[in-house]
């Protein structure tokens, strides 16, 4: 039960103030009486030093409670005149969002130090998102999916999130809506990287509560992966070259499972080899559920690479892959500056793509190579789209060609 706000007597209302709190209490009087003729539900308390609203407001997060019910909403404001008006416009903003059924909690719930939202610094409040992105976290989470998780906020909140602070620092005339399309900006138009940040920011002003007048999402220009089909991919021979090239027996190893299974950077390091290492036909490996994408099985192409490139004795690099004191993003990153050490004329990812136009062209069916390379048919029809497309013409021509003969030959 609420206990009932401190009430000032008519008498004590027309007595001079002997003290502050006497003082702000006779302006509390009567801004209550204001806002109850004007019919808005609310009435000020002040509670020591600062100022609350108490009102019938819907349950907080978490609450067993179905419907509304009278409670108090915390302003964190000092007990002033000045914070006197403020909480007098605070009681209208809120009463307007009950109308239009627009009042969410989040922005008057304490975050961090006491404060909310509304009350922090840029800093503060890039800080209380983070905080907010991994409670989204299920206590059960398993490690290796947190470890995905934390390399997702690393490469793709956490930069544009600096950079946005970064401008807005630089750049102190400009409100928090500017800095996030100025932040935007910045980045290569038409490029993954501008995709990303929009997403970043987006996520970030909706944690906010922030109206974009211009939802990022349309600022993304033409990017898609489907660019993937502008790269230089090593042909076969290209491949077999750089292999013999690698001085370090366990980076052979790495490079040449890469390029015969299509595995990402950090994948290599998460796969069950037993398979291979037993001798199978089949060659399968399992690449395992530590991994960004899960789990899931892959199959060789071409086979007869795991014998030229000696894949059968697993022979990795002595790296730390503890994903409690390490992330899938910076085992990926040791790869990429091998590849760099060892001046590949191009990157891991180049080896994946190869690996994925191959089965293109061995007709492997599209549904089966996505599920090999651990991402949706729709990714891979994107990403491949070109030479699928290719591939697709090429069969409905031979298939016409093969027909017409049939024909000629009757």
């Amino acid at each position: 039960m609420l206990e009932p706000p401190s009430q000032v007597s008519p008498k004590s209302a027309s007595q001079k103030a002997s003290s502050p709190e006497a003082a702000i209490d006779v302006r509390i009087t009567q801004v209550n009486q204001r806002l109850k003729a004007a019919q808005l539900g609310f009435q000020i308390e002040r509670r020591g030093k600062k100022l609350s609203l108490r009102g019938t407001l819907p349950p907080r997060p978490g609450s067993d409670r179905l419907r509304a019910y009278q409670q108090r909403i915390s302003l964190n404001i000092p007990a002033t005149a000045t914070g006197l008006k403020q909480a007098e416009q605070e009681a209208k903003i809120i009463a307007a969002q009950l109308i239009q059924n627009t009042f969410d909690w989040q922005q008057y719930l304490p975050l961090a130090g006491g404060k909310r939202l509304s009350q922090m610094d840029l800093p503060e409040k890039l800080k209380a998102f983070e905080s907010y992105f991994f409670e989204q976290i299920e206590p059960s989470t398993q490690l290796s999916q947190f470890a995905s998780v934390k390399t997702t906020w690393e490469t793709a909140y956490l930069p544009y999130l600096r950079k946005l602070e970064a401008i807005a620092q630089s750049s102190p005339q400009l409100s928090l809506l500017e800095a996030i399309y100025a932040t935007v900006r910045s980045t290569s138009s038409n490029s993954r990287s501008r995709q990303v940040c929009c997403t970043a920011l987006s996520a970030f002003a909706k944690f906010l509560h922030l109206e974009l007048p211009i939802a990022l999402n349309t600022l993304w220009g033409t990017y898609s992966t489907s660019h993937t089909e502008t790269r230089h991919l090593p042909s076969d021979q290209e491949i077999i070259e750089v292999f013999e090239r690698i001085p370090n027996s366990a980076w052979k190893f790495v490079y040449g499972v890469m390029a015969t299974y299509g595995l990402r950077n950090h994948e290599v390091f998460f796969c069950d080899y037993s398979a291979l290492r037993q001798g199978s036909s089949e060659a399968m490996i399992e690449v395992l559920s530590t991994t960004k994408t899960g789990n899931h099985e892959v199959w060789p192409f071409y086979p007869e690479w795991i014998e030229q490139f000696n894949l059968r004795e697993i022979n990795l690099p002595a790296i730390n892959t503890e994903l409690n004191s390490t992330t899938l993003q910076r085992i990926g990153q040791l790869v990429t500056c091998q590849f760099r050490r060892y001046q590949i004329p191009f990157s891991p990812y180049d080896l994946r793509h190869a690996w994925a136009i191959r089965t293109i062209h061995f007709g492997l069916p599209d549904t089966v190579a996505a599920r090999m390379m651990g991402h949706s048919v729709v990714v891979h029809t994107r990403t491949y789209h070109r030479w699928l497309t290719r591939r697709d013409q090429q069969q409905a021509v031979q298939t016409a060609l093969r027909q017409n003969k049939s024909k000629d030959s009757l």
